[in-house]
């Protein structure tokens, strides 16, 4: 193939692939590159995208083929392919599926008809221990109580399984899905529900039951899940990300199916019913309030994980499978013969694991463009802003002083300049229903106090949240502000408008979450509209651009507006008319603590649970969040890894030392008197 000037796509033999924005195929072309590779680096011109071999293989189990993929890369190359390119796509996607396990007589096995990498396979000595004998040379027999370890250890071994042993039923229960929900409205699945559902069903066949369904939020995910229901006709385990999920689930699955109340159940903090279908959060699944061994440091297990197995299940669904905390993956990778359904609108974990949700879970089923369904109507059109400013001069120097990042980042997500601009939106979309969701608890209180909104934090009751939820929806309240925990699973359909004023660092699936909280479409067929308030040149704004990749893969662009721009037809003192009280920017500190009241232990030496759906980690925990995601960052952008420096290091290793001493000491929670009283939570406090 010669030059082509006129096309959009530059693929380099590093299995990079350039995509130019400005050109007419874009579209076109970036919905092809979706299906197999991932976008890493959006910048205005440019979008580095890059194929990878878990990218080939989820692509391989959705039944896209190699020629596919090279005739696509053909078609929107401006040069002719790498030859490297077309000879490892072709490689990589044969691979997925060379080895098979299923069973045979009674045995589970792998198979393949590739007998030297079947020899290979036995030789490797993270597969070794699974292993039982050899069986003949194109048949090794396996521990079937290890089924996801093996395929977790074929997927680092680089040849992913094809896993056909088949499904253990479950206790049957019969689930009809109504034509007409309970509350009156007509009800069927839309075409791409449809087929999303028959995607993972597969006619029954032991090549479906397992995997992963990938819809933007508001595209209906938990109809998929009941579509699931419906054809599987069997007792269901569902996991969910919070209590307020769990009965969102549970009210659906009553209004659009047969099920009665007492064959559905909550298992939460507050309940613990075991029924034909029960719906439970990861918190309480990962509860772990066992004795800790001082001297060891060891933990006892995790007494509600027999959930999993004390039950005849016939369905496990992962509700947002990609925050799948690491014990359910480990309960997970025994539990193989139960089928595996994960919903989410985004694969992208933050912590690398899409690897285990690949082997464990399954691959990824079902995928649809959020553009196209925001082109058919399903989902709203969405508008998003990043506005950005300034740092006051004295904010600013604090920010250049500091040395710790984790603070230099926080510094600059709470400047006070957001508020002004904060307030100026809420002016312009008076009649709208808007969400103001932010990071910083303490920031979020002070802008409660301003525009007068009620604020739902980790800490607030479920009754009340469910309070809160429904006067918004009634209309009764237009402003929630909101902190983390309003990121999943929320069905707040009438929300036009989110403004974030401050994120976890550069988690690019918050992002997501939070776009997705306002895309349900309007009756009156109403534009969403999501603002992102960022101040410049700083930790915050780079942050703010690993957060957009996702969004930006799924086709929406992000307006950049100077914060004086769009302050300029604000009139002279209108925002300062308000309690000035509530106003003056916050001056911030590092004091010394040692999170007692979160991490706090019993005379008796058991450890208190943290609060289901806690805000803010802790100094260690937040520390290492921090460090991980800014390495993520910095190589996603093609940087270097910065290097900690000996102050920062010894930063870290304090507030570690911090955390264990806090774990095991009996003492006081009382804050020394030397510093001032104010909240003890967060290590970052207000000073007045």
């Amino acid at each position: 193939m010669s030059y082509n000037p006129a096309n959009p796509l530059i693929i380099q033999s590093d299995k990079s692939v350039l995509l130019e924005v400005n050109n007419p195929l874009y579209e076109d072309a970036r919905d092809e590159l979706s299906r197999f590779a991932e976008l890493e680096k959006s910048p205005e011109y440019i979008h580095t995208y890059r194929i990878t071999p878990l990218s080939l293989w989820n692509a391989a189990a959705a039944g896209v083929g190699a020629e596919t993929i090279t005739e696509a890369l053909a078609r929107f190359s401006k040069f002719p392919v790498p030859s490297n390119i077309l000879a490892d796509i072709k490689d990589y996607i044969s691979r997925y599926g060379r080895i098979k396990l299923l069973y045979e007589d009674d045995k589970l096995v792998l198979k393949s008809s590739d007998k030297l990498l079947l020899m290979e396979v036995e030789r490797n000595k993270n597969i070794q221990p699974f292993i039982i004998q050899r069986l003949n040379e194109e048949t090794l027999q396996v521990d079937p109580a290890k089924r996801g370890y093996i395929k977790q250890a074929l997927v680092q071994f680089g040849y992913p399984a094809e896993d056909l042993a088949g499904y253990n039923p479950g206790t049957p229960l019969e689930i009809t899905l109504r034509e007409t929900t309970l509350s009156g409205r007509p009800f069927g699945l839309r075409d791409y529900q449809d087929d999303s559902v028959g995607a993972f069903y597969a006619e029954g066949s032991y090549s479906g039951g397992s995997g992963v369904v990938v819809l933007p939020c508001g595209a209906g995910k938990t109809v998929v899940g009941m579509g699931v229901l419906d054809k599987l006709q069997c007792h269901t385990l569902i996991l969910t990300p919070s209590t307020i999920a769990v009965r969102q689930w549970i009210n659906e699955i009553l209004d659009k199916t047969n099920i009665t109340p007492d064959q559905i159940g909550e298992y939460t903090g507050e309940r613990k019913e075991i029924r034909p279908i029960t719906v439970t959060t990861y918190q309480v699944i990962t509860y772990r309030p066992f004795t800790v061994n001082k001297e060891t440091g060891e933990v006892g297990e995790f007494p509600h994980l027999q959930l999993f197995t004390s039950h005849d299940w016939g369905l496990i669904i992962y509700d947002e499978v990609h925050l799948l905390p690491a014990p359910v993956f480990r309960v997970t990778a025994e539990i193989q013969a139960k089928r595996r359904l994960g919903l989410t609108a985004t694969l992208v974990r933050e912590d690398g694991r899409e690897s285990d949700v690949f082997s464990l879970i399954g691959p990824k089923k079902y995928d649809m463009p959020w553009k196209e369904l925001e082109a058919q109507g399903w989902i709203a059109t969405a508008e998003c802003f990043e506005i950005r400013t300034e740092l006051p001069s004295g904010e600013r120097m604090e920010y250049v002083l500091e040395e710790d990042n984790r603070v230099k980042y926080r510094l600059a997500s709470t400047n006070s300049r957001k508020y002004e601009i904060l307030y100026q939106i809420l002016q312009k979309h008076r009649e709208d229903h808007v969400l103001v969701i932010g990071q910083y608890i303490e920031q979020l209180e002070r802008i409660a106090r301003i525009i007068d909104a009620p604020l739902i934090t980790g800490k607030t009751p479920n009754q009340e949240r469910a309070k809160l939820y429904g006067q918004f929806k009634t209309g009764e309240l237009k402003v929630l502000v909101v902190s983390r925990v309003a990121n999943f699973a929320i069905d707040l359909p009438d929300a036009n408008v989110a403004i974030q004023v401050s994120g976890l660092f550069g988690s690019r699936q918050e992002e997501a979450q939070r776009l997705g909280r306002i895309l349900r479409p309007k009756e009156d067929g109403q534009a969403a509209y999501f603002y992102s308030i960022v101040t410049r040149d700083t930790k915050d704004q780079d942050f703010a651009a690993n957060r957009q990749l996702f969004l930006t893969e799924q086709g929406y662009r992000y307006t950049i507006i100077d914060a004086a721009d769009f302050l300029a037809d604000v009139e002279e003192g209108q925002f300062r008319e308000l309690d000035p009280q509530a106003l003056p920017a916050p001056a911030v500190a590092l004091l010394e603590t040692t999170k007692t009241e979160l991490h706090s232990v019993n005379s008796n030496g058991t450890s208190l649970l943290v609060p289901e759906d806690e805000d803010e980690p802790e100094d260690a925990e937040e520390a290492a969040e921090f460090d991980e995601l800014e390495q993520q960052f910095e190589q996603s952008r093609n940087f270097p890894a910065t290097a900690r420096t000996q102050s920062e290091t010894s930063q870290v290793k304090t507030a570690q030392a911090r955390t264990s001493q806090a774990r095991t000491s009996k003492g006081s929670k009382t804050a020394p008197a030397s510093e001032p009283a104010v909240r003890s939570r967060g290590h970052l406090r207000l000073v007045k």
